[in-house]
């Protein structure tokens, strides 16, 4: 077995990867639970990856086959069911992970330097992903994804002078049609997964570059004994491959768990109208995304004035932009001398508490109808522009506020807790 190994690896680096990336990768001894979601993402795109080929085995993107090829699959493949419910409730859970992932940046600092491209290249994963779920969602062809994709794409069309060319190049047509099925399932199946392979591999190799950060903030390269180890650092393999292992299983009790007894989540992962095929004469009572674009959407939905004689669907457009663009500003916008929450003071954890409730307030509001009342005495709207509000404030106000928050001391050496 040494003789083929040495010989492969005389010709292809097996060893050296596995040695490179795992068994002599030094990880911070002290990671917490919350490390755990970016191994969890790389299981759901391998699910998402496998299920999604079996999908293609038997799905016809045509607009007067796509809505019964999903029937076709779901009640005449064998485990056709399983596969579909597979993919649905990995295209929800991968955004669970992802979202929590990002979180833990927001705790320890992950987007401080020396991490900055590393973060960026997160964030071009996270816009890629949404992308791939929005090409996804048009392919059942239900009621609610043509309306949905109809009136998303239909926002390109407040772009000013090349707006409605754009929208109309992206539909493939004046209105959603075959074309922009056809388009759809090429974008989702061939381009956009190839894209999130390679950037996800980029994504490793630039953490492995500048190592993991870890709860207390400590750059662990900068401490090594006398063989240039870190001394608080343990290889990846086997340590946190064994504690990834139970992660990933705990995770796969709850997914299958889901999939298995509901798949739809009340129509959260699943939409309702979504059982209905494709209806361009009748329009659902409220057409929303998803419950994992809702955040942006609701953010759209709150701007409901005009201002400096631009309308207010491109405001709201501008909006939705800039609220993921200051996502990748964070490096920058965050002047605090230390990386975690540990050790940060009352204004910067206030801030995050603020922020997350808002976040989670307009992805609510966003499946909801903007002029209803659910929340108190405020219509929907008004509650989104108040986390609207609120959201903004967290990214544009972080310079002044990090800046002027008390600290404590970080220790010399990481923490175990």
């Amino acid at each position: 077995m040494n003789r083929i190994l040495k010989w492969f690896d005389d010709r292809y680096p097996i060893i050296s990867f596995w040695e490179e990336h795992l068994s002599k990768y030094y990880a911070p001894k002290n990671f917490n639970i919350w490390y755990f979601f970016g191994s969890l993402a790389i299981v759901v795109l391998v699910i998402q990856i496998i299920t999604g080929i079996f999908l293609t085995m038997h799905y016809k993107p045509d607009t007067e086959l796509a809505f019964d090829s999903v029937e076709h699959i779901m009640r005449d493949v064998s485990w056709g069911w399983l596969m579909r419910y597979l993919h649905s409730t990995g295209a929800s859970l991968f955004f669970v992970v992802i979202y929590l992932h990002m979180f833990r940046g927001l705790l320890y600092g992950s987007y401080k330097g020396p991490r900055e491209l590393l973060w960026i290249i997160g964030m071009i994963i996270y816009l890629t992903l949404m992308a791939e779920a929005f090409f996804g969602y048009l392919l059942p062809w239900g009621n609610m994804s043509y309306w949905g994709a109809q009136v998303i794409i239909s926002l390109f069309g407040a772009i000013p002078f090349i707006g409605e060319g754009l929208a109309e190049w992206i539909r493939g047509d004046f209105v959603v049609s075959d074309a922009t099925l056809t388009r759809f399932f090429a974008f989702h199946v061939i381009l956009v997964p190839l894209m999130l392979c390679g950037l996800v591999f980029i994504h490793l190799v630039a953490l492995h570059k500048t190592g993991s950060n870890n709860p207390d903030g400590i750059e662990i390269k900068k401490d090594k004994d006398e063989s240039g180890k870190p001394k608080d650092g343990i290889p990846f393999h086997p340590y946190y491959t064994v504690k990834d292992l139970f992660g990933v299983g705990v995770f796969l009790f709850v997914f299958f768990g889901i999939t298995f007894i509901v798949p739809e989540v009340g129509g959260w992962f699943i939409e309702r109208a979504n059982f209905e095929p494709a209806n361009a004469l009748q329009t659902p009572p409220d057409i929303i995304p998803l419950w994992y674009l809702t955040p942006y959407y609701s953010i759209l939905r709150a701007v409901t004035y005009p201002l400096f004689g631009v309308d207010a669907k491109l405001w709201g457009v501008i909006s939705m932009g800039l609220a993921i663009f200051l996502l990748f500003l964070l490096p920058w916008l965050d002047r605090s001398p230390v990386k975690s929450i540990r050790y940060r003071g009352w204004m910067f954890k206030t801030a995050l508490t603020v922020f997350v409730i808002a976040f989670v307030l307009l992805g609510y509001l966003g499946t909801k109808n903007p002029q209803s009342i659910d929340l108190f005495l405020f219509t929907n709207v008004t509650w989104a522009q108040i986390c609207y509000f609120l959201y903004f404030a967290f990214f544009l106000l972080m310079p002044i506020y990090s800046r002027l928050d008390p600290v404590k001391p970080v220790p010399d050496r990481v923490t175990m807790k």
